[in-house]
Formats: C-alpha cells, structure tokens, sequence
C-alpha cells in the first residue's frame, strides 16, 4: 500500500487529494474537521483525472465523477456513503429520507453521523445532505462551503426565482 498526495486549488480553496495504489481514499478541505492520519508523499504526478474532474465540476460542466475510490470505513458507513452517490447532480436529500431508504427511519442520527466522515467530500456527495426542514446543516467543510457546493449545482431556473 503507498499512499500519496497533491494539493490543487479550488474555489472553495486547497484541496489535498489523497489515494493509494490509484484509488482516491480522501478529499480533504483545509480546516475541515476529520483530515486523514496519513498524507503519505507529496506528488506532482497521478492526481491528473481527479484534478480535471474537479476543475470541470466547479466549472459547472460535470455533474458526475468517474474515478476509482477508495474510502476506508466500517461498514455502515459505506453503505451510507454508497447511498450518498445516488443522489442527483441539483438535488438534497435529509438525512431522514436516506435513513428511510436504508429501511429504518430511527437512522437518521447514525446516516448524519456517517455523512459528516465521510472521507470523499464533494466526489461522494456529502454537501447535498440537509435538514429535514431543508436547512443547512452541519458540514466537515464548513458551511460556508456546503453553501458555495449547493449553490453551484442549483438548477439556473431555481436560483433565478429565490429571493435570496
């Protein structure tokens, strides 16, 4: 296992990628609240599909990824994170209607629990959790960031119509 790591700008600022053997296992945001235990080497090279992927997304001309991941986590959690990955590009869901389709609306609390360690920020789509009121609710990030992130994939016709 070699784990390594680069450092890419964004909008939302540096963003450290993290991966092992050609797998990404984090996306870390600086000052976001779970970094990895170990960054491992920093490299120039190996990082270049995550990079553009991530540069087309904040472009706003990717509303998907296609890159191998690795997130490391017991296995709720990666149920969770598995389910966070079906929900759309523009979309939120709350983390009682994941709990709901996990089977077990008493989830709720254990899915936002999940969703807040998750290690793939952005790639697995932890920003389009919110409320069950539609509020924005905790994020790793910040929730400066959730906001920027949400903002970014809300539908042109939605935003023009907000008073806000």
């Amino acid at each position: 296992m070699h784990r390594t790591h680069t450092i890419i700008d964004s909008p939302i600022g540096p963003l450290t990628l993290v991966g092992e053997d050609g797998a990404l296992t984090h996306l870390h945001m600086d000052a976001a609240k779970y970094p990895p235990k170990e960054f491992g080497e920093r490299v120039d090279v190996g990082y270049e599909a995550a990079s553009e992927q991530l540069a087309e997304y904040f472009a706003g001309e990717r509303t998907t990824f296609d890159l191998p991941l690795a997130p490391r986590g017991e296995g709720f959690h990666q149920t969770v994170w598995t389910l966070l990955q079906t929900i759309p590009y523009g979309q939120t869901r709350s983390y009682g209607q994941l709990a709901a389709e996990l089977g077990d609306k008493q989830l709720a609390q254990a899915v936002g629990w999940a969703n807040g360690r998750n290690p793939i920020a952005i790639i697995i789509p932890c920003h389009r959790v919110v409320g069950a009121d539609g509020s924005l609710t905790g994020y790793a990030g910040g929730l400066e960031r959730k906001r920027f992130l949400l903002d970014l994939e809300e539908p042109t016709a939605v935003s023009a119509g907000r008073l806000f």
